[in-house]
């Protein structure tokens, strides 16, 4: 391996020293600071310690790597092996006292057994060494894996001499203490030591056994059943302990890792429902196996909060408050941009400080405010990704040599807008952190720490307009002096910002109506409803039109249909008739009128009996002599009677091979649509006319479609939509004649929306653009 990275660009003057290269340990150090994500660096650095054998590097990079990866057993005994090797057992206690309590690792136990095995080899240190495995299987006896340390516990007590029938019946009775806790528990071995159990116990009498082993069997059978299952859980989460060091890699939740994630939460689950069927006089026994458990699940899935939170809640609910905190405090140090952790240590800082007399939240300003700059700083390189690069004026010469490359380079600058949107989502997430923040703020100190901390929000440039809508709703709940004017402000400055954002000002509107300010409420939609598009102001429309349909008179009812009726011109009369005369979700017009409640019950009665079809597997047609039969029996009856149509096949039934229908809302949007035209009835057949046979595939896609009557879709205008086809402009890379372009549409006029009277709440979704065919 080489000891140096070069580096091509440090250049010396004449008369100085060069500057020395930096070695790859170095190099790899500087780096692992900037980027700690990055196992395979790790491992890298690792192997260029050890191949070294520097023992101060060796010090450092495993604090490092620890630092960052904790509780990584692998990691710890290669760390030890270092110590122990040199026989600097100083060192190497010092560490164990470090790493062992919290370790839930066999592997780092059976190496803190070997070490001690080692420093008391007398056999004047039997003590020491009982003491040493009854510390260890306290610890992770528990553990399927730790069968093998129950057998060298067995073995060290069996092995111990006895100078009299005293210390004979001594050395029996610890040996029967610890089978019989051994075979109780689904170990590795666990047949294994029952096996032995039996052979020690009719070796000492034969009627005892009977009688220890009849009652121990229930426990063990259980722990054997137990074991088979557990098996199966811990197959499925894969397999850590191969060679070298293992290191999780940071979250990317693709399918494979959401797939590991659920592996986990049933296999945490199902140690939570105490599978062994633990008693309640050993519910201690219960809390270590579960315990144990989330400590695996905390150190392979590091970097996924979900596990994390499952660990606090859990520990949380059996009492161990200073633990779960614990456990939130190490999940932040592994994902300082997580939302669950932080506002449930907040919370649980919040708790903890409401029980004293002398209360001191500044812990809990500091959570906040440490993840806000977390998340500010990755907004900050984010919105410099989304940012769009700025334009330099190009030199003549260079422009025909850019303009190559222009064409070269299609996909030039496409990843901008998927940053814009990511930049977007992450900026809504920001604004919920200062929301929560605010809300923290006035539950303990009142409205105005709640003012103070908006007012920072205020001059952050990512919050949202979430942010002051939240601050506005506060202050009309809690402020019960001025609170509705000073809402109503807060809006007012919110729209300078906003004012450009149908969603804020859809929400400054909705608590201007709930407010009963109808004056303010009819300037603000005047003010702004020309300002957007009518596709964009559609959402504002419906939410305007809502309130006016209950509360106004006939004559403004119908001078804003008359507007609404302007701009889109394409909406059904019922529609807005209906929508006039629906409350909440009551639409008597739709309902009995048009028919559609008995349409949803004839939909729901049918949807019982359906049972959906699928295509044979590896082309076979099962139905292909059913349908043989079935183009015979129309042969014959075409030539007997042409006036007939073919008969179903004899064997199908009813509601057999039919699509499934459209489920309520599918059909609730399609509730004013024209009905479709009458079935026409096929010209006769000639007599010469033979049917056209149909490929397998087809004959069989052919049995599933529904009869044509049952359709009760939308029914497109086919003039318009031809004619919209021809006069398409589709691009092309040839010189060819294009098709010319459509005609321009009046200024002001939306494109046409065919989308029939949906019901009531039929409007777009907030802030979205409405449905069209």
């Amino acid at each position: 391996m080489s000891e140096t990275l070069p580096d091509p660009n440090v250049q010396t003057e004449p008369g100085t020293d060069p500057v020395p290269p930096t070695s790859d340990y170095d190099a790899l150090m500087a780096r692992l600071k900037e980027s700690p994500h990055d196992p395979e660096s790790w491992k890298r650095l690792i192997d260029i310690v050890e191949t070294s054998g520097d023992i101060p590097r060796i010090r450092e990079a495993y604090d490092a790597l620890l630092k960052q990866y904790p509780n990584t057993a692998s990691a710890q005994t290669a760390y030890l092996k270092h110590f122990v090797d040199r026989a600097t057992f100083g060192d190497a206690e010092e560490l164990l006292n470090k790493f062992l309590r919290t370790s839930p690792s066999v592997e780092l136990w059976k190496f803190y057994l070997d070490y001690v095995r080692r420093v008391n080899a007398g056999p004047q240190t039997r003590d020491t060494m009982r003491k040493a495995y009854d510390f260890a299987l306290a610890h992770v006896g528990q553990d399927r894996d730790s069968g093998s340390i129950w057998a060298e516990c067995i073995q060290f007590l069996n092995a111990a001499e006895s100078s009299n029938t005293w210390e004979t019946q001594q050395k029996m009775d610890a040996l029967r203490k610890v089978y019989h806790r051994a075979v109780q528990i689904p170990l590795d071995n666990v047949e294994q030591l029952w096996t032995q159990l039996e052979a020690f116990e009719m070796g000492l009498n034969k009627i005892t056994a009977k009688k220890f082993m009849s009652e121990l069997s229930p426990a063990h059978m259980q722990a054997r059943t137990v074991l088979r299952q557990l098996n199966i859980h811990l197959q499925a989460l894969g397999n850590s302990s191969g060679n070298g060091i293992f290191l999780p890699a940071p979250a990317t939740f693709s399918a494979q890792e959401r797939q590991l994630i659920g592996r986990w939460k049933a296999y945490l689950k199902w140690e939570e429902g105490n599978p062994l069927e633990i008693e309640e006089k050993d519910r201690a026994i219960l809390i270590s196996r579960v315990e144990k458990a989330y400590r695996k699940a905390v150190i392979r899935m590091r970097y996924y909060p979900e596990i994390w939170f499952m660990a606090y809640s859990w520990t949380a609910s059996v009492g161990k408050n200073d633990d779960a905190l614990s456990l939130l405090k190490a999940g932040l140090d592994a994902n300082p941009e997580s939302f669950a952790l932080t506002y449930a240590y907040a919370e649980q800082l919040e708790k903890a400080e409401l029980k004293k007399d002398q209360r001191d939240f500044s812990a809990v300003h500091g959570v906040y405010e440490r993840f806000l700059g977390v998340l500010r700083t990755n907004l900050a390189r984010l919105a410099a990704l989304a940012a769009p690069p700025a334009p330099a004026e190009p030199n003549k010469d260079d422009v025909k040599e850019e303009n190559n490359s222009l064409e070269a380079a299609p996909g030039l600058g496409a990843q901008s807008p998927a940053h814009q949107v990511e930049l977007a989502e992450r900026k809504k997430q920001y604004s919920n952190a200062w929301i929560n923040y605010m809300r923290f703020a006035r539950r303990t100190q009142g409205q105005t720490a709640c003012r103070e901390t908006f007012s920072k929000a205020r001059k952050d440039e990512f919050v949202g307009w979430e942010v002051y809508e939240a601050a506005a709703m506060t202050e009309y709940r809690c402020n019960l002096e001025d609170g509705k004017l000073v809402a109503s402000r807060i809006f007012e400055t919110g729209m300078k910002k906003f004012g450009t954002d149908v969603a804020f000002v859809l929400a400054h509107l909705s608590f201007l109506l709930t407010v009963n300010d109808e004056n303010n409420a009819r300037a603000l939609f005047e003010r702004v409803i020309g300002t957007f598009t009518p596709q964009e102001a559609k959402p504002i429309w419906e939410r305007w039109s809502r309130s006016q349909y209950q509360y106004d008179d006939l004559e403004a009812v119908l001078e804003l249909e008359r507007r609404m009726a302007e701009v889109y011109p394409n909406d059904a009369p019922i529609k807005r008739f209906a929508q006039r005369h629906t409350y909440h979700s009551i639409d008597a017009i739709a309902d009995h009128d048009l028919g559609f409640a008995k349409t949803r019950k004839q939909g729901s009665a049918n949807s019982l009996g359906f049972t959906p079809s699928v295509p044979p597997p590896n082309g076979v047609n099962p139905l292909a002599n059913a349908n043989a039969n079935a183009n015979a029996n129309a042969n014959d009856n075409t030539n007997a009677n042409n006036k007939r149509p073919p008969p179903a096949p004899a064997d199908r039934k009813p509601n057999e091979y039919k699509r499934p229908r459209p489920d309520e809302r599918d059909r609730d949007r399609r509730r004013y649509s024209p009905p479709p035209p009458p079935r026409r009835e096929p010209p006769p057949r000639e007599k010469e006319e033979k049917p056209a046979g149909l490929p397998a595939v087809l004959n069989w896609f052919v049995t599933q479609l529904p009869p044509r009557e049952t359709f009760d879709g939308p029914i497109f205008n086919t003039d318009n939509l031809m004619d919209t086809l021809r006069t398409a402009v589709i691009p092309s890379s040839s010189n060819r004649a294009r098709s010319p372009p459509p005609a321009p549409r009046a200024v002001g006029r939306p494109p046409p929306d065919y989308s029939p009277y949906q019901g009531p709440q039929s409007g777009p979704p907030r802030g979205g653009a409405g449905r069209r065919y």
